[in-house]
């Protein structure tokens, strides 16, 4: 008796999350926020673009700046495709001129956003550099996750992102939509 409670309510939880999981069109909010030159950015301003690629990065996490190279080829390749490339710093000990000297020290030539207080990096969950979300011309979340499975670019197996853009810039749905991202943690500012 007790078994076929248990399996059912298995079945229960199993349909439930198959129903939540379908039905879950993650969006992200508007927002604004400077670049290192203290420029505005609103992400509807970007709405024309086939995808918004959004990247949580870091100038002194060895995760992120093992990167660099493969999110400036990416933002090279795709740029040129549609797809707009938002780099996000929401590390509290990274100011704007730590910011701009590093894109320019590592020839990033995507935009790089100043995320104050980490309220974009807190809204979406965002944990660690680099953490990847990509959304639509909708700010529907497509995809989130890693860029690539191996800190080392001759160690990759799997190129994540770069499958998700390919599937959306195709228009079919992403195979694989979430990945587990790597990388260290977003020093957050204290809230009070």
């Amino acid at each position: 008796m007790f078994g076929k409670l248990l399996v059912s309510l298995s079945i229960i939880f199993t349909l439930f999350i198959a129903v939540t999981c379908a039905d879950s069109t993650q969006k992200v909010d508007n927002f604004t926020l400077s670049d290192y030159d203290q420029q505005l950015h609103n992400l509807d301003d970007y709405t024309d673009s086939k995808a918004i690629v959004l990247m949580f990065i870091s100038t002194r996490c060895p995760v992120s700046n093992s990167f660099n190279e493969r999110m400036e080829k990416l933002y090279q390749t795709y740029s040129k495709k549609g797809v707009t490339f938002l780099g996000l710093n929401s590390n509290s000990l990274e100011d704007i001129n730590e910011i701009k000297k590093h894109a320019l020290d590592k020839n990033l030539n995507f935009t790089i956003l100043k995320d104050t207080d980490n309220i974009i990096a807190d809204r979406l969950g965002a944990r660690v550099t680099p953490e990847i979300f990509v959304i639509n011309s909708e700010r529907v979340i497509l995809y989130h996750g890693r860029i690539d499975d191996a800190n080392k670019e001759s160690d990759v197996k799997s190129a994540d992102l770069k499958n998700a853009l390919d599937e959306i810039l195709a228009e079919k749905p992403v195979t694989t939509p979430v990945t587990k991202v790597f990388g260290c943690s977003i020093k957050r500012t204290e809230k009070k």
